[in-house]
Order: structure tokens, then C-alpha cells, then sequence
């Protein structure tokens, strides 16, 4: 009589075991099957070099977003496929998503490599040059809503935060060392001998110190 009762606890154990795995789409709580894991898509529009973009494709990319350097060898493929990756935005018109991840990356090299190192405002940068940036990312990009000022305002702030960082890390520390000041960081070897050492000067200027001072008081 006790082997019949024991049995019967069993049995009903192991069924209520399987209608709590069919409830959960046949997984017991807490476990995650690799069906369950959400892989970053991105939508492509196809072009050729004579039209505009005639179709859409999605596909995964599993890669984790990459910055700077690290995003270029995708952006070349992309291009050459003929693929541009098209940025999406939330309801309140905020970009997301791996394409703007990318865009933004993108972006921030063409700040660095194609803007001159120069001590002068971005409303000063030629406009030829302000031009060249926006058709670079928009011939790799489909920018959508966001467009040309949102794609140059972008560019604008890294190419400050560049010159910022410049300043703090390879300039500033190294004001008694004018051997290592005359050489460009070994980072950023792509920076012109003549603008590095242009802005380096420009740095270490009197007036440069007064505005430094200014704002460190007031950070």
C-alpha cells in the first residue's frame, strides 16, 4: 500500500513537472535555450552606383558594435557590397541601434582624419571639407530623419572632443618635455607633422592657459 502511494506521488510530481515545462514553451523557469537569445539585426538598403536604393534586406550581425578604427573593415565591405545600413529612430526621434552605433563611430573617424588640427571653431572649418564628411556618411549610411545637421553636429562635437583630448593627455602632461611635444602621438600618427606642431603651439600659448584656467575654475 505504501509502494502504491509513493508511486502515485511520482507520478504526479513528474506530470506536474510537464505541464510547468509546456506552460513555459517546454523550458523549466530560469533557463534561457539559445532560441531565446535576441541577435542584433540591422536593415540594409541595396543600391548601385547609377540609382537610389530600390530594396531592403535585413540581416544579423552578431558582432559586437565596434568604435573608431574597429568599425571601418565592416564600413569597406558594406561598400563594396553596395549595402547601407539603414539608422532607425525611436518615437521620439532618437537614434538607436546598431547602425547608429556604427554611423556614429563612422563619424568620429572622419572627424579626426579629415578635419585639419586646427585652433579655430567648427563654424570656421571650410565648408567644402563640412560637405565632404556628410557625403562620406551619406553614401555609407542611410541617415533618414536625423540628416545632414544632425550627421555635422555629431562631427562638430568629436572633433572638439578630439583637440580636448589631445590636449589633456599628450600635450598638457608633457609642457617641460619638448622632445616628446615634437613628435605626434604615436596614436594618432595620421596627424601632419606642421598641424601637430601648429597646435601644440597654440596650446602652450598664453592666452590658450588663460582660457584653460578660466574653465577649470569653473568646472
Amino acid at each position: 500500500m505504501k509502494k502504491e502511494i509513493l508511486s502515485v506521488k511520482m507520478v504526479s510530481q513528474h506530470q506536474s513537472k510537464d505541464s510547468g515545462s509546456k506552460k513555459n514553451g517546454g523550458k523549466e523557469l530560469g533557463m534561457v535555450t539559445p532560441q531565446e537569445k535576441s541577435s542584433k539585426k540591422m536593415k540594409f538598403a541595396s543600391s548601385s552606383a547609377e540609382t537610389e536604393p530600390t530594396s531592403t534586406t535585413t540581416i544579423s550581425d552578431d558582432s559586437k558594435s565596434g568604435r573608431g578604427m574597429s568599425t571601418m573593415p565592416r564600413v569597406v565591405k558594406r561598400k563594396l557590397q553596395k549595402l547601407r545600413p539603414i539608422v532607425e529612430y525611436n518615437k521620439r526621434g532618437k537614434e538607436i541601434g546598431q547602425a547608429h552605433s556604427e554611423m556614429q563611430s563612422y563619424i568620429g573617424v572622419l572627424a579626426r582624419s579629415r578635419v585639419p588640427l586646427v585652433d579655430m571653431k567648427w563654424a570656421q572649418i571650410p565648408k567644402d571639407i563640412q560637405e565632404q564628411i556628410w557625403e562620406a556618411v551619406d553614401i555609407t549610411f542611410v541617415v533618414g530623419q536625423g540628416g545632414k545637421n544632425s550627421v555635422l553636429a555629431s562631427a562638430a562635437k568629436k572633433w572638439k572632443d578630439f583637440k580636448s583630448t589631445l590636449t589633456r593627455h599628450y600635450i598638457l602632461p608633457y609642457t617641460n618635455d619638448r622632445k616628446r611635444l615634437s613628435q605626434t602621438p604615436e596614436t594618432y600618427k595620421f596627424i601632419e607633422k606642421a598641424q601637430w606642431d601648429a597646435f601644440v603651439a597654440s596650446r602652450l600659448s598664453k592666452d590658450f592657459e588663460s582660457v584653460h584656467s578660466q574653465h577649470a575654475q569653473i568646472r
